[in-house]
């Protein structure tokens, strides 16, 4: 008898396009216009809220921490949706819709706030409407993140050898909608106005809804959900289960306005969250699962909960590093005169001319059997960023000058986009790989809520670099309390990737044959 051998590319999306599944094509370009909006409002969120709002950098970098931690958790909850009832076609175009409508009221412009002696004034109507704009992003991006990277995973089958690929490539279009968005909306939001820079974002948006729209066909049956018919059925008086999910959407926005303005309760909130989420997941392993499916889940939890340390430093770039090139770097750049916001832009930079030769890296390492295990992948991750934190912080303390040299930021920028591409793109790919297929969403939506929960930490970690000034200092850095910050968590991520080192065998062993 001959044993029948599996073609390695056996479940995955038959229709091509340049190798891959053409549905990555569609995902890549909808992912690229949801980041432009995403990263557009995000690289001139702090400097609005400093300069504008006049808060300080603390107060700043705490309310960017609850905004960027309640972006990550809402996945978990439209994860579920989609997994449940929804399926990502219908709740990847429901996130689309929320995140136009609270792009578009981003572009609302109310008055400035101003020094009234030693008060700062603010106009409290406009600060809830534009509470109520971040709302209903943070709703958007729940129904539309997790289930556009599970679409992705659903185009290949388990095997396929081209999967962590076709992440990196996924990974691309993030980052090409980043670094227009960096670029554009940084200059335009800081040149020509604040509301212009939020406008241009969200015209972005519309053009990801636009697309998704149009080549949804092009992904078949793998965005479609597993029952139609339960979404027909009644919910409450006269309203059907898919009307019932869609006022849930609501009630995300009305939770998500109101703990923006509670913002130090968000990471009390975040941390319950994700205890009872890994908890969840283990017992559904321990009840549900064989020996093997239940090993792979645990590795998952593991990487999952270790994935909050990385973006707790790594999503610094949005909240203390930008005021600090604003305060500290020469921002003369062979002629130019480069804006603080678009200092951000090197990350996605970096990431389009590193993705390619990651992605071609890794598949050449695998043919050769080199190639690191995901665990270990993890590890040099976090030994990257560590260590280029702890190198930065060293660079920037050898001079009082408040124009240091430009290519401290680029090392320190280099440094966490090399370890993004060792962790991002690949823990994507090892959720759905580790995950049974009738959780994926939702152990998605759980790397997504212990992202939230680093960047939440982000914005602590950064508030810790300010000097609490207000009103006409607002803004302002303890330059030393950065070098003190910087090197503590650079040396934490490095102890870190040694646990992970450690741990790697172990963990290769429970993930039975899955690398």
């Amino acid at each position: 008898m001959t044993d029948t051998v599996q073609e390695p590319n056996a479940g995955s999306q038959n229709r091509e396009f340049m190798g891959h599944p053409i549905g990555l094509a569609v995902c890549f370009m909808t992912e690229m216009w949801e980041r432009f909006s995403y990263y557009g409002m995000r690289t001139i969120l702090v400097l609005y809220l400093t300069k504008y709002h006049l808060f300080s950098a603390g107060k700043a970098s705490m309310i960017y921490g609850a905004y960027a931690g309640l972006v990550y958790m809402m996945p978990i909850i439209g994860g579920y949706m989609a997994d449940r009832y929804l399926g990502g076609r219908k709740a990847v175009t429901y996130g689309a819709i929320l995140l136009v409508a609270g792009h578009s009221l981003m572009a609302f412009h109310g008055p400035q706030a101003f020094m009234d002696g030693d008060t700062v004034v603010r106009n409290e109507t406009y600060l809830d409407i534009f509470f109520l704009a971040m709302a209903l992003i943070i709703a958007g991006v729940g129904f539309l993140k997790a289930n556009i990277s599970t679409i992705v995973g659903a185009l290949y089958g388990k095997d396929d050898p081209r999967r962590d690929g076709g992440f990196t490539i996924f990974y691309m279009g993030i980052n090409l909608g980043s670094v227009l968005s960096t670029v554009l909306v940084g200059y335009v939001g800081e040149v020509y106005g604040w509301n212009y820079g939020f406008g241009l974002a969200g015209i972005g948006m519309l053009f990801g809804l636009l697309v998704f729209l149009a080549g949804r066909k092009m992904l078949g049956d793998r965005a479609e959900p597993t029952n139609p018919k339960v979404l027909k059925e009644k919910a409450f008086g006269p309203i059907n289960k898919e009307h019932a999910i869609y006022l849930l959407g609501f009630a995300m926005v009305g939770v998500s306005w109101v703990m923006l303005q509670y913002d130090d309760l968000v990471l009390g909130v975040l941390g319950i969250a994700g205890i009872l989420m890994i908890g969840t997941i283990l017992t559904y392993g321990f009840v549900k699962c064989d020996v093997e499916a239940r090993g792979r889940l645990m590795v998952a939890c593991f990487l999952i909960a270790v994935q909050a340390v990385f973006w707790a430093l790594f999503e610094q770039q949005a909240a203390s590093l930008t005021l600090l090139a604003d305060q500290q770097f020469d921002l003369n750049v062979l002629g130019m005169s480069v804006k603080a916001s678009q200092v951000q832009s090197m990350n996605p930079a970096f990431i389009i001319i590193f993705a390619p030769v990651f992605a071609w890296m890794w598949v050449a390492m695998s043919r050769k059997g080199w190639e690191p295990s995901t665990p270990a992948k993890f590890g040099i991750a976090m030994l990257l960023i560590g260590i280029g934190y702890v190198v930065f912080a060293w660079g920037i303390g050898l001079t009082d000058s408040m124009t240091k040299s430009f290519m401290w930021l680029v090392f320190i920028y280099l440094a966490l986009t090399l370890a993004e591409l060792c962790l991002s793109p690949v823990g994507l790919s090892m959720v759905t790989k580790l995950s049974p297929a009738k959780i994926v969403g939702m152990v998605m939506g759980t790397w997504f809520l212990f992202s939230a929960l680093g960047n939440n930490v982000a914005g602590w970690i950064s508030s810790l670099t300010g000097s609490g000034a207000h009103g006409a200092a607002a803004g302002a850095l303890d330059v030393g309390a950065v070098i003190s910050v910087y090197t503590n968590i650079g040396l934490i991520s490095i102890g870190v990737s040694v646990l992970i080192f450690a741990l790697t065998p172990v963990m290769r062993k429970y993930m039975h044959g899955i690398h």
